[in-house]
């Protein structure tokens, strides 16, 4: 059985061929590389019209009139070239003109004209046969132009002809040829005849009539097609080429004329040398060497592809050799597999595929035998202690230790835990020592038990770990202990104040104004400003205390009283005195102040998140009440935070329940005490505490998210109540406070102007009064938002004027209708020459600058007197009446002024 086992592997080799398409692509390049191989011109009996791109370019885009048809045959019957084959669809109807002259040209060529037909696969996946219209067909040949293009893309085979609707037609290269039979085969045109030596001229030239081209074309049999790349009719042939339809027709007739009508031999052949050459290969298996063997075979392959190329070259006949040759090289490959001991082969396969890979490895990889000598020491290994393989190889694997106490541990490990994955230090040749990652494994080996480590450089990432871990705990621009840290460090110091080892207090210290410092200098001064501040926090406080940083320009200081010998106060103190000198930053002083707020364990917080949540109540305190100041937590500070954000939850209800009022406080003309306006000052009627005044509840409002709904509840309802003023006859102004929330949202002109639509009051009656903290958010964008605001007829006006930093240069800025002298001057303008000479002056001021005044706080008739000698001329105070609900200011004032009327009447 054994020396049958070449024979039947050829067998299976060639029955699995058979069932696959092996031998057909195989027969197909050993075909195509003789065609390659061999070149033979075409005889130049068959010659090609091109419609080529000049003749597109000159008469127009395709497809064209049949008239240019019809002349170019009337031009080619005339010259006497007779043989006409058009390769150009002839099966739809043109203009009738053009195909009365086409019918005529081919009663003149006298019916030897040869018009195509072909089939065409539909959208709808049917197959449609198209023929020349009967008209042209009576005056002339038919036949078919399709071809076979071959699964490979290619097109190889040519048929004699082809049946359309059960009626035979000879092909177009057969017509030409003057050959064909419905009973041919197909056969292979015989692509080694050169396609450039087809004669091909230009279609343009022949309609043009000139005359060599139509000498050229004399005696010849013409085909007329389109060769030009737009018109796509271009089929794939072997060895890379592409040719134009009408090319491969006539390369098809060519082949004919020239008798290289070439098929393939039969399968008989085939099966014929088959046979032979397993019958000698039985004959010769184990009498020959292998190398002989394989030898007679080579040269049976180049003999036999010989022969084919001699036939195919002199003869039609294509010899068919793939099986042949697919039995060639499987006898080959039984020869190999007869000769090859496996065992010892794929022992020596895997040893030098280990050696690969382990000299390949970028880590380390040393092998030892059961005494722990190296045996096996790789590149890696090399680039990672220094030692070269040479000077490794026999020596204990404890020589690459830095400790040999350590070296001992590890070969115990590797003993008991194969496959575990170890750390050691290890020492290079230069003494460096570095630490090392080991995975061992263990394996059964000829000359015994042998370890294996893989060995990795971890220094790099142990450096990255403690880098990682670096800026886990600390801030990357300081180096201080961030948040985390200071959770992780007050724990452990909570822990020993607990255990009664000392008092424990928590600073959180921020900058004052830091913004402007970034706004101005830059971001990176700003950051070199919180490296100094960082550094000078860490010199007044003790070793052991924690200095963070929590965000910003916000630090906490953590630390234990009793180590520092000092009361928080007094540290506190003696870090905010330490800001009085400028600090360097890039060698440029900057001056900055710091405001404290300080929280003590445990009156301040027993855990983390109090101390730190109380430190900051105390620091934001400090920052709103006495910036650059410190202050300690109290417990009364956190209750009126509590407070506060409970007023705030009451007014978000308050807004929702409409528990909000509007008084009006008069203001009057100061000569005749005629009403001329009111000021809308709004009032909360609190449920259970009753009335209750701006100030105690505004500030909340001005500093929450519920101010702009309030803020447009109060502009509404001021108008709303102006308009009613108006339609009752009493055209009334009405000043409303603007709030900060209303500028901040950006659409306060656009507010005003749907108030003034929805109302209807007059928009001159309505005066917007602002403040100079409202002034100071965004000049530009305030001072746009004004002019709007003024465009629509709506006064605005400076209230509170004089209190401020800037007031005089806000009446230049930005464009205001009046302004009103803050009670504060006119309180004791009788009494205070300095009031009074502030109060001249900005009457004067105004009168210049075309502005109205109202004088606040009057609150007696002498005082009102001397401000109108000063001429001032409208005023408000508790003098002319109180903010008081609508109806009382209707009855007061409203009655009074009908009263008047009626005496005048």
């Amino acid at each position: 059985m054994k020396n049958y086992r070449p024979h039947i592997l050829v067998a299976a080799v060639l029955a699995i061929a058979l069932l696959t398409n092996w031998p057909g692509t195989l027969r197909n390049v050993l075909a195509d590389l003789r065609f390659a191989w061999q070149s033979r011109p075409a005889t130049g009996n068959v010659a090609v019209i091109a419609i080529d791109a000049p003749s597109i370019e000159q008469v127009g885009i395709w497809p064209w009139r049949r008239r240019l048809h019809a002349q170019l045959l009337q031009r080619l019957d005339a010259a006497g070239i007779n043989d006409v084959a058009f390769d150009v669809d002839f099966s739809t109807p043109s203009d009738g003109a053009s195909d009365r002259d086409f019918i005529d040209a081919l009663r003149g060529a006298g019916g030897s004209t040869v018009l195509p037909a072909f089939k065409q696969r539909g959208a709808d996946g049917a197959t449609y046969f198209n023929r020349p219209l009967p008209l042209f067909r009576n005056h002339a040949w038919t036949a078919v132009v399709n071809v076979a293009v071959e699964p490979d893309g290619l097109v190889r085979c040519y048929s004699f002809g082809q049946k359309l609707d059960a009626e035979f037609l000879p092909s177009m290269g057969a017509v030409l040829a003057g050959h064909f039979d419905a009973n041919s085969p197909k056969f292979l045109i015989d692509f080694s005849i050169r396609s450039n030596t087809i004669p091909q001229v230009s279609f343009i030239d022949v309609l043009r009539g000139d005359e060599a081209t139509l000498n050229r074309l004399k005696g010849k049999k013409v085909i007329i097609g389109g060769t030009a790349l737009e018109l796509g009719d271009r089929f794939s042939v072997p060895n890379g080429g592409i040719i134009a339809g009408p090319v491969l027709q006539a390369l098809a007739a060519d082949s004919i004329l020239q008798g290289r009508v070439l098929r393939w031999t039969s399968t008989a052949v085939t099966a014929a040398g088959l046979a032979l050459l397993a019958l000698v290969m039985m004959l010769t298996w184990r009498r020959f060497s292998a190398g002989k063997r394989t030898a007679a075979l080579i040269a049976t392959a180049l003999i036999v592809e010989t022969i084919g190329f001699v036939l195919q070259a002199y003869y039609p006949i294509v010899l068919d050799t793939a099986l042949f040759h697919i039995a060639i090289t499987a006898y080959i490959v039984a020869i190999a597999l007869d000769e090859i001991n496996f065992r010892s082969l794929l022992g020596r396969i895997a040893e030098n595929r280990f050696q690969r890979i382990a000299m390949s490895l970028g880590d380390g990889l040393i092998c030892t035998d059961s005494d722990f000598l190296i045996t096996v020491w790789n590149n890696g290994a090399t680039a990672m202690f220094g030692y070269r393989a040479e000077e490794m190889i026999g020596k204990a694997f404890a020589t690459i230790f830095a400790d040999g106490s350590e070296a001992l541990s590890i070969n115990e490990a590797a003993r008991r835990s194969l496959g575990a994955v170890s750390e050691f230090v290890g020492r290079r040749n230069n003494g460096e020592v570095f630490t090392v990652e080991a995975s061992f494994s263990g394996w059964q080996g000829a000359e015994g038990y042998q370890y294996g480590a893989v060995l990795r450089d971890i220094s790099l990432r142990k450096r990255e770990a403690e880098r990682m871990r670096y800026l886990a705990e600390h801030d990357t621009l300081t180096g201080l202990a961030n948040r985390y840290t200071l959770d992780s460090r007050l724990s452990d110091m909570i822990a020993r104040a607990e255990a009664g080892k000392g008092e424990l207090a928590l600073l959180v210290v921020g900058l004052d104004g830091f913004q402007r410092i970034n706004d101005t200098l830059g971001h990176a001064n700003g950051d070199r400003v919180l490296c100094a501040v960082a550094e000078r926090l860490r010199l007044h406080v003790s070793r052991n205390a924690v200095v963070a940083r929590l965000s910003g320009d916000e630090f906490a200081l953590a630390f234990c009283c009793t180590e520092m010998n000092e009361s928080v106060a007094a540290i506190a103190e003696r870090i905010r005195r330490a800001f009085d000198e400028p600090v360097l930053a890039a060698s440029r002083p900057y001056r900055v102040k710091v405001s404290i707020g300080a929280a003590a364990y445990p009156d301040g917080g027993r855990t983390t998140d109090e101390l730190l949540s109380n430190a900051h109540i105390a620091f934001y305190r400090a920052k709103a009440i006495k910036r650059g100041g410190f202050i300690a937590f109290e417990n009364s500070i956190r209750q009126e935070l509590e407070r506060r954000l409970e007023l705030e939850h009451e007014l978000v209800h308050a807004a929702e329940r409409g528990e909000f009022e509007l008084f009006y406080q008069p203001q009057v003309h100061l000569g005749d005490h005629r009403l001329i306006g009111a000021e809308a000052l709004i009032r909360w009627r609190h449920p259970v505490r009753g009335l209750i005044s701006p100030g105690e509840f505004m500030p909340v409002v001005n500093a929450s998210g519920v101010s702009d709904r309030i803020a447009n509840w109060v502009l509404q309802t001021a108008c709303r109540q102006a308009r009613a003023w108006e339609l009752a006859g009493y055209p009334l102004r009405v000043g409303i406070n603007l709030s900060p929330s209303q500028l901040q949202s950006g659409d306060l002109a656009r507010s005003v102007a749907e108030i003034l639509a929805e109302t209807g009051v007059t928009p001159s009656l309505i005066e917007l009064e602002v403040t100079e903290d409202i002034l100071l958010t965004d000049e530009q964008r305030v001072l746009d938002l004004f002019q709007c605001i003024q465009k629509l007829g709506v006064h605005l006006v400076f209230d509170d004027f004089g209190t401020g930093y800037a007031s005089l240069s806000y009446l230049q800025k930005f464009p205001l209708d009046g302004l009103k002298i803050d009670r504060s001057f006119v309180h004791e303008v009788l009494t205070d020459p300095d009031d009074a000479a502030i109060v001249s002056s900005t009457i004067g001021l105004s009168k210049q600058l075309g502005l109205s005044v109202i004088a606040e706080g009057i609150e007696n008739r002498a005082t009102a007197d001397f401000l109108v000698a000063m001429g001032c001329e409208e005023g408000q105070g508790y003098h002319f009446g109180k903010p008081m609900p609508v109806a009382k200011l209707e009855e007061q004032f409203f009655a009074a002024t009908r009263v008047a009327e009626k005496a005048i009447a």
